[in-house]
């Protein structure tokens, strides 16, 4: 059976970040949010990694909210989640190719912020004098 024509005409459109109805800045939340950053650049340096080994590796996160990150980074096709059927069930996350792009790009930010964090500090030192 052959496509309805409407369906042949249908396009995806370009996300735009300034317009307030935008998809994008849902999916730009998932990604820049302190767990979804860390997640993505942790599982750029290894294949894969089990959930205890997420909780343990990113210091300060809890249960809860790394099992929501790894839930929206999988919805939006960053994070992929597999189950092996052992007993009991042996969960897997690694990234997609297009959770690859992405945490690449995450992790040129994450490592410029690492190299230059003693120069921010400094700068908000100085602005808490001139404040007091």
């Amino acid at each position: 059976m052959p496509w309805p024509k409407s369906m042949k005409t249908v396009r995806i459109r370009q996300g735009n970040l300034f317009a307030a109805d935008c998809p994008t800045r849902n999916i730009l939340d998932d990604v820049t949010s302190r767990w979804g950053a860390l997640v993505l650049v942790l599982l750029l340096k290894e294949s894969c990694y089990r959930f205890s080994e997420l909780a343990y590796l990113i210091g300060g996160v809890s249960e809860k909210m790394l099992a929501q990150t790894l839930r929206a980074l999988e919805e939006d096709g960053f994070v992929l989640r597999k189950v092996h059927p052992t007993k009991p069930p042996k969960v897997e996350y690694s990234l997609t190719p297009l959770g690859k792009e992405v945490a690449e790009r995450m992790q040129a930010l994450t490592s410029y912020i690492e190299a230059n964090v003693g120069k921010v500090l400094a700068h908000r030192a100085s602005t808490a004098k001139l404040m007091a």
